[in-house]
């Protein structure tokens, strides 16, 4: 494929991140891929005009370029990608299918989710050994996450179902299920923790770089405002070069406009849509003082209750504690 090749511009900038008008049936050529089913793998496309016809290949057999084309449109991929997954190298910012995925699952769904669960742990173990480092691996452990608290989701969805007709052993099943709910959870976001500083230092990239694209816009526009006034001055005076100076400031404006659309904010993310993992901002308290901060909180009703509760356990152990007497009392019991 020739990368000057015209036809192929639309795919080119949409690898870029600049997605160019999207209409049903008006396919555009490329590398694309497309999930299988609703939570499958992703199947390799390519879509090309031979100059008689719109051909698409759906991992290697032909399909209907224009009914496949706005289910791959957002997903283009490398040209090497491409081949890569034609020889079943897989993706590469696409965590590998693991045992316990597919066929030939046990017919029990608790037994299936926790062999699933087995194979990726096992995948998440050996990629929280390395420091993230690409965005493919970001990716990878952005959608291994979302994978992994799926399990925890589907093992909740199917401990409810099977719950249900059975209240009243309702501890047991509760038991049966609880780590499978809670390991998974606990996985996903020690993943995403793993993810942290890689986005802070890609935030702190994007910063820069916003305060740089921000310093080349003023420059720029201070350049423009300087050659509107040049050329308002020229059209006023009727200088035979009005035209010419009209034609630099409206150079300059159109250049300063694109300045600033640099400026804008480009926030950083591991995984894909459905599954990506981003910065968010979590608002905690740390404490200082602990006696101020007691102090400052003692007439809460919550602190009051904590405290009783924890005065109550020491005078059942009969340890009287500071600021409290151990009682009794007879009741009706």
């Amino acid at each position: 494929m020739s990368s000057n090749d015209n036809a192929w511009a639309w795919w080119q900038a949409a690898l870029a991140g600049n997605f160019g008008p999207i209409h049903d049936s008006d396919p555009q050529q490329g590398f694309y891929r497309v999930r299988d089913g609703k939570d499958g793998p992703f199947l390799p496309v390519a879509i090309w005009n031979d100059g008689e016809r719109w051909i698409a290949l759906r991992n290697g057999k032909e399909t209907d370029a224009a009914a496949i084309w706005t289910w791959v449109c957002r997903n283009p991929i490398t040209e090497d990608a491409y081949e890569a997954a034609m020889v079943g190298k897989g993706w590469g910012d696409e965590p590998e299918t693991v045992r316990g995925m597919g066929d030939n699952l046990p017919t029990d769904p608790f037994e299936a989710l926790k062999l699933e669960f087995a194979g990726e742990q096992e995948l998440a173990d050996t990629l929280l050994k390395s420091k993230v480092e690409t965005q493919d691996q970001a990716n990878k452990i952005g959608v291994l996450s979302k994978r992994i608290a799926g399990i925890s989701k589907r093992a909740t969805d199917l401990h409810k179902v099977e719950k249900q007709p059975h209240l009243d052993a309702g501890r047991n099943v509760d038991n049966k299920w609880r780590d499978l709910k809670e390991e998974p959870d606990a996985l996903s976001k020690k993943l995403k923790r793993h993810l942290d500083a890689y986005l802070q230092e890609q935030q702190r990239i994007e910063l820069e770089r916003q305060r740089k694209a921000r310093e080349e816009a003023e420059r720029i526009q201070r350049e423009a405002d300087a050659a509107r006034i040049a050329a308002e001055k020229a059209s006023v005076q009727n200088d035979n070069s009005a035209a010419e100076a009209a034609a630099e400031a409206e150079r300059l404006a159109q250049q300063a406009a694109a300045a600033e659309r640099e400026t804008q904010a480009r926030n950083a993310s591991a995984g894909r849509t459905g599954a990506k993992v981003s910065l968010r901002t979590f608002v905690f308290a740390e404490i200082t003082d602990y006696e101020k901060l007691l102090l400052a909180l003692k007439d809460r009703q919550e602190i009051r209750e904590v405290v009783e509760s924890v005065a109550n356990r020491a005078a059942r152990s009969g340890v009287e504690q500071p600021g409290m007497v151990i009682k009794s009392e007879q009741r009706a019991a």
